[in-house]
């Protein structure tokens, strides 16, 4: 084989790759470059919209300078939304000026950032207002929640129950939560607290009504959140005894209130035709 004859032998790029022309590139090629499928330029070709102008001497059409410009543009027209049939008539025009097609392409792209740009603005705004959880900062949840209140905690529910209905369920009405009522919320459940103490301390009898009277307070409190059934309310009075962070919370109030309160929930719950042995999170 001649040195001249080499000089026009097409390359390869690896097994069963498609050759590259000296003068243009393979449709494998230019697909790679302009960022489409092989197969969006083998249809570009059959209906005339972009056809490569160029082949090898074994006869592969390859795309010249030109070819790829014209791909380009076709890109540009069709991100605008123009069909393929209309973006030929334009390009193919005697009469078109090119460089004022492309300023007129130009403007319209900058439009439509600038309308994207307003909905991610919008898309953020909606997101962040739909943000689940509490909708106040550490420093308020402190003032609300008093001094012991530790704002890792919010966060530390969502990651235990945040796949849950009830969590969804929560942070939809939290969303729309004002720090006025988020107050309302730790009088009532200050309120509660200092009762079951009293409570405790008064001897009174899980299921008793003055007992049963506290347990649906309790659960009318948690349903403010979210809605809680007896077997729900059985499920966290056992909660509150084999998690320390609860037991220690209720024992501060009162010693032997943890399970007074677990005793509570199930006496009311079994007068509600609950099992609270076997209740389940439903």
């Amino acid at each position: 084989m001649t040195s001249d004859a080499r000089e026009h032998e097409p390359t390869f790029t690896g097994e069963g790759a498609e050759p590259l022309g000296p003068d243009g590139l393979t449709v494998g090629r230019a697909a790679a470059l302009v960022g489409v499928s092989v197969k969006t330029l083998h249809h570009w070709d059959a209906i005339g919209l972009v056809r490569p102008s160029g082949r090898t001497w074994a006869g592969y059409r390859v795309y010249s300078g030109d070819d790829i410009a014209r791909i380009h543009r076709v890109l540009v027209y069709r991100e605008l939304g123009s069909p393929l049939a209309g973006i030929g008539r334009v390009l193919d025009d005697p009469d078109a000026d090119a460089r004022e097609h492309l300023r007129r392409q130009r403007s319209q792209l900058v439009e439509r950032i600038a309308r994207l740009q307003k909905m991610v603005g919008a898309v953020d705004r909606v997101m962040e207002a739909s943000k689940p959880g509490m909708r106040l900062t550490p420093e308020e949840q402190v003032e609300i929640f008093g001094a012991d209140w530790q704002p890792a905690w919010a966060e530390q529910a969502e990651a235990r129950w945040g796949d849950s209905a009830q969590w969804t369920q929560y942070a939809e009405r939290a969303a729309g939560t004002t720090p006025q009522d988020w107050k309302t919320v730790a009088a009532a459940t200050d309120a509660l607290n200092a009762d079951l103490a009293t409570a405790k301390y008064a001897g009174v009898a899980p299921g008793s009504d003055e007992a049963n009277a506290l347990a649906e307070r309790h659960r009318a409190l948690i349903s403010g959140h979210f809605d809680c059934t007896h077997s729900m309310q059985a499920c966290m009075g056992r909660m509150y005894v084999s998690d320390a962070g609860y037991a220690d919370a209720y024992e501060a109030l009162a010693p032997g209130l943890t399970v007074w309160l677990r005793d509570v929930i199930f006496a009311n719950a079994a007068a509600h035709g609950v099992d609270p042995e076997s209740a389940k999170w439903v």
